[in-house]
């Protein structure tokens, strides 16, 4: 018998979920621009964006190997790489092994020790404990772990001062308000797959209606910091435009949702926040060019 030596690369690169890194990176290198009123040594956006890159898949991966036995469970996940068999858990360990201690080492040497440290934190605190603990333990999941997924716009500004800032917290905070609305949108469009795998989201413990009313509730929240930036003067007139623009819509969507029952709304609603997200940040961007 003659043995394989196929590398399932597509498999390993699922196992990155390459979308949602995308949108962090946007945010980071979002973060990295509005550092500095110069243009960025390139050493710091080049080897900056590939260490959080690498170290966003690590997370990813090691939410893969958590969520492997529920994923199995849930239509929407049975054929990701570790419950379709594509991949084994040691191949899927060694992986974020590898890009974890990668990204860091990246981030250390060529960046600077704050970023790296900061990435870290990241790191444990979605891979480790939103990811074992805190998403089986109470509904409150997405709201206390969103913390550690809204990281990568102050990853960026560091990187590039090498200190904290007010202003890159508003960024941070931003990304924090909108993570529940995005996540409980699915959660109720993929309710009985929730229910199924007896993971603790707000719509399985505390019911949709519920749900509905703090999805609504957190899109208003998320309207006001929103426009931060431009009380703050982070950014301008072009930004400000663009965001009302864009909380106008994530209002209609969350009205929507609020009085109608449809898990298709509650799909749209979901995908329109991911649309949301990546056009504010490219305003944020294009505002700060302009400006």
């Amino acid at each position: 018998m003659q043995m394989s030596l196929t590398i399932p690369w597509r498999a390993y690169y699922e196992l990155c979920k390459p979308r949602v890194v995308a949108l962090m990176l946007l945010t980071a290198i979002v973060g990295m621009q509005l550092a500095s009123p110069h243009a960025i040594p390139y050493q710091v956006l080049l080897f900056g964006t590939l260490g959080i890159a690498l170290a966003a898949s690590a997370a990813a991966v090691i939410n893969h190997l958590a969520d492997q036995h529920i994923d199995s469970l849930m239509t929407r996940t049975e054929n990701r790489p570790l419950p379709s068999g594509r991949l084994s858990v040691w191949q899927a360990l060694m992986f974020a092994t590898i890009l974890g201690s990668l990204g860091l080492l990246i981030l250390a040497v060529f960046v600077n020790v704050l970023t790296a440290v900061l990435t870290l934190v990241t790191l444990i605190g979605y891979a480790g404990i939103y990811t074992f603990y805190l998403k089986h333990a109470t509904p409150q999941n997405i709201v206390i772990g969103g913390a550690s997924g809204a990281a990568p716009p102050l990853l960026g500004w560091t990187a590039v001062t090498g200190h904290f800032d007010p202003q890159a917290l508003l960024l941070v905070l931003i990304i924090f308000v909108w993570t529940p609305p995005h996540f409980w949108a699915l959660a109720i469009a993929r309710y009985q797959d929730y229910a199924k795998a007896k993971v603790p989201m707000l719509p399985v413990t505390h019911g949709i209606p519920f749900t509905k009313l703090s999805i609504l509730l957190y899109t208003l929240l998320l309207v006001l910091a929103s426009l931060l930036p431009y009380i703050t003067e982070l950014s301008g007139m072009i930004y400000l435009v663009s965001v009302i623009i864009l909380d106008i819509g994530f209002l209609y969507f969350a009205i929507q949702l609020y009085r109608h029952d449809s898990a298709r709304i509650a799909l749209q609603t979901f995908r329109y926040s991911i649309v949301y997200l990546m056009l504010l940040f490219i305003a944020l961007l294009l505002d700060h060019f302009v400006n």
